[in-house]
């Protein structure tokens, strides 16, 4: 049993990731893993403790399981994940100042093939469920996330540009890197 090839879109809020992973999706015929978060705060509303993150944290480990699982038996080489325990990390250090051992023991223990690090430089989209929409804690975020690739073993693209240049970057690296 081969696994699939696992993609992480990762950034700040706002920068694309559910896009990319749905288009790039698209283009692989393969599957994308949403992000568990927003159904979550749709569910259960807008207002969530450091409890309820890890809460998020094991749902979005759930469905990424989920989907690895399909992806095997339908002989699906790769499949996008928009999210993981890296920004369910930064999340909880960002707004709690703290993060669950179980969140960094996943870190440490979970295995992925490429990075795909989303950059600010797309504007804003307000939803209900975001949360910075100024530029400067959107930069930060971003900050944080690029440290977190540059001291981490698997390898990462820095994606930008608008929604096309986007793909095309993200398919040109896929392709050169799987």
């Amino acid at each position: 049993m081969q696994l699939p090839k696992k993609i992480v879109a990762i950034g700040p809020e706002s920068t694309g990731k559910s896009s990319l992973c749905e288009q790039l999706a698209t283009y692989y015929k393969t599957v994308w893993v949403k992000e568990y978060a927003r159904e979550y705060l749709l569910k259960h509303g807008t207002e969530y403790t450091y409890e309820n993150l890890l809460d998020i944290a094991k749902g979005q480990l759930n469905l990424e399981e989920t989907a690895t699982q399909f992806a095997i038996s339908n002989l699906q080489s790769v499949i996008f994940i928009d999210t993981d325990l890296y920004v369910m990390k930064v999340w909880n250090e960002f707004v709690f100042n703290k993060c669950h051992r179980w969140i960094l023991d996943g870190i440490a223990e979970r295995k992925y093939d490429l990075y795909l690090l989303c950059n600010v430089d797309l504007p804003w989209v307000k939803d209900e469920l975001r949360e910075y929409p100024d530029l400067e804690s959107r930069k930060k975020l971003y900050h944080i996330y690029k440290d977190i690739m540059i001291n981490q073993s698997v390898p990462w693209v820095d994606i930008s540009g608008n929604y096309e240049e986007r793909l095309q970057k993200a398919i040109n690296s896929i392709d050169s890197k799987l």
